[in-house]
């Protein structure tokens, strides 16, 4: 969006009520974030019926067919993005600053990155704040000192902080009814979406789960897993990420100027 004309963005902390650990951090972050912020209440997977994950999990809609089933964890932190994707349509904002409980800011270094990325934020666009580096091969957008934009060949994953438009929060709305996969990696599939996420590379944001109480999505009975399952669930990600580098490759991301 051009520079003078005033954007409508409003930031959405997700936040799961039970972790009471992270309250403090959420009090820093709605002081810190350079918008107006709201606490957005997680929904609670553990609080969430088989019925109720039925409705909205199911396996193998999408190609390539991801290869682990979700744990309810993961079932609640998608519908917890689309709730905020729903509040962002209904608000009417050009955009919404999506940002998960367990992050610190730099706020000078951040400000500037959130800058950058409102810059682009035009049409059906999504913008990564990252905590760890970009991967893979990347083009670089447009630079203001040392923050870049940047778009990578293959959509990054994690949601820990990033701006979404009202466009593409409709569009993310329409296809996820009923989803397959977690919401990051859903977010990969740009051959779906038709939205390739662009990243600000630094981001300005940091982890602080660790200080905070760790993951609130449990990575329940890994360690009860024996060496042959491991090795299996390890060749089945690689190949899997090996198939979203290929149809990666095959949708382009179009030419963005940032003003």
């Amino acid at each position: 969006m051009a520079k003078g004309f005033k954007v409508k963005i409003e930031g959405f902390i997700i936040h799961l009520q039970r972790a009471t650990a992270r309250r403090q951090q959420v009090d820093h972050l709605l002081k810190e974030l350079p918008v107006k912020a709201s606490v957005v209440d997680a929904v609670d997977g553990q609080a969430m019926s088989d019925d109720e994950i039925a409705s909205h999990y199911v396996k193998e809609l999408h190609r390539p067919a991801y290869p682990f089933a979700l744990r309810k964890s993961e079932v609640a932190c998608f519908l917890s993005h689309r709730k905020v994707w729903r509040m962002i349509v209904e608000r009417g904002l050009d955009a919404g600053l999506i940002i998960e409980d367990d992050v610190a800011l730099d706020v000078a270094l951040f400000g500037r990155c959130f800058e950058m990325g409102k810059a682009a934020c035009k049409g059906a666009a999504y913008v990564q704040f990252r905590i760890s580096p970009v991967r893979g091969d990347v083009r670089e957008v447009a630079r203001e000192r040392d923050v870049t934009l940047v778009a990578p060949e293959v959509s990054q994953l994690g949601t820990v902080a990033q701006l979404v438009t009202r466009e593409a929060a409709e569009q993310l709305l329409a296809l996820t009814e009923r989803f397959d996969r977690p919401v990051d990696t859903f977010l990969q599939m740009r051959w779906v979406t038709d939205i390739a996420p662009y990243c600000v590379v630094p981001s300005g944001i940091s982890d602080q789960s660790g200080e905070i109480g760790g993951s609130t999505i449990s990575a329940s009975g890994k360690a009860r897993r024996g060496l042959g399952e491991r090795l299996m669930r390890e060749w089945r990600r690689f190949s899997y990420r090996r198939q979203v580098r290929e149809y990666s490759r095959g949708w382009s991301l179009p030419e963005l100027e940032v003003e």
